[in-house]
């Protein structure tokens, strides 16, 4: 009986002893132990970051990701107050942001996307053509109803009805409206030196309905019934929202689409700055569509919480790997293999 009791004794021992040793392994810092990561920024790409952290709970369980979708402007801001792990703007940041930036700062371009200009038009028979001349005009609120000659012009035989027009635009600090406003004034000087000009957030016509983020806006267009306003594609997508033919450089009315969009990619990019801070305000290119941003994650160059600073990486890494086939699915770009590179390279120089 004793020895019965002495061998089931050191069995049990023997089993803890496997389950500690078991447990220290599946604990080490960054792969099992729990940790959290919290992230705020751009709404232009949340819908897909928002997929990524829902795919990559499955690859590494214990690191638990959170992403609050408050505007590019916002997430700069708290990433330079410290206050998330990792921000993310459609607008990068600027040379006097980095520098002030304590831990430094590495930009990460992850992803690309269009921004379109949806409408809300019921019984329009057929899909509606804008030239260069005329949404700039109609975004400074220089074009008032929806049967304007110019508006005409461009779309014969279309049934534009005789009602006002009403813009929908950001009210918040947005990298959409960078994006938008860098494009505009790349092709507008009046829009540049008289209007509203280039930044995050800018003075719209005094009719505008203003709302928070691209969610706010397609839903508010999806409501309004003659409005249009400015959103990124896969917002307008889902939302199953009307979208104007942009006219390009080349003159050519392009529908957005991501195949258009990877088009675009693949005819701009040239030349790519060592800081990964690519601007395409008006593309080249007889395809291309005019309105596209790459968007970027904000991350620390040197970072105190080095479980922390290596759990990032890997799942930035998984962004930039099997992340990118998500990207179609939902209206984003898949980057180009050269920018994935470099945005590994930038990765790497994480500490």
């Amino acid at each position: 009986m004793k020895l019965r009791i002495a061998i089931l004794g050191s069995l049990l021992a023997a089993a803890m002893l496997t389950a500690s040793m078991t447990q220290a392994q599946d604990t080490k810092p960054g792969i099992g132990a729990p940790l959290a990561l919290r992230g705020a920024g751009a709404t232009f790409p949340a819908p897909l970051y928002k997929k990524w952290i829902a795919a990559y709970r499955k690859v590494e369980p214990a690191t638990s990701i959170e992403y609050a979708p408050v505007g590019s402007g916002d997430g700069v801001k708290l990433f330079l107050a410290d206050k998330v792990d990792f921000g993310a703007s459609d607008a990068a940041m600027t040379d006097d942001q980095m520098a002030s930036a304590k831990n430094g700062a590495v930009l990460v371009p992850v992803t690309a996307g269009l921004v379109v200009l949806a409408y809300n038009l019921p019984g329009l028979n057929g899909p509606l053509k804008l030239s260069r001349d005329t949404y700039v005009a109609l975004l400074m609120g220089k074009i008032p109803r929806w049967n304007d000659a110019r508006i005409k012009e461009t779309n014969p035989g279309l049934n534009l009805p005789d009602r006002e027009i009403v813009l929908v635009a950001r009210q918040d600090s947005s990298g959409t409206t960078y994006a938008l406003t860098n494009h505009l004034s790349a092709i507008s000087t009046l829009w540049r030196d008289r209007g509203p000009g280039v930044g995050k957030v800018v003075e719209w016509p005094d009719k505008t309905m203003m709302v928070r983020g691209n969610e706010g806006v397609a839903s508010r267009i999806k409501l309004s019934i003659g409005s249009i306003g400015y959103v990124e594609y896969s917002y307008a997508k889902v939302v199953g929202l009307s979208m104007a033919q942009l006219q390009n450089k080349a003159g050519r009315f392009v529908a957005p689409n991501e195949v258009v969009g990877e088009a675009t990619l693949a005819a701009n990019l040239s030349r790519i700055p060592a800081n990964l801070r690519v601007f395409i305000p008006d593309p080249d290119g007889a395809d291309s569509y005019p309105v596209i941003s790459f968007s970027w994650l904000l991350l620390k160059e040197r970072n105190t919480d080095p479980a922390k600073s290596e759990a990032l990486k890997r799942f930035v890494n998984w962004g930039l790997t099997d992340g990118q086939g998500l990207s179609n699915e939902l209206g984003y770009i898949r980057l180009p293999a050269n920018v994935a590179e470099l945005s590994k390279a930038a990765l790497a120089r994480i500490q």
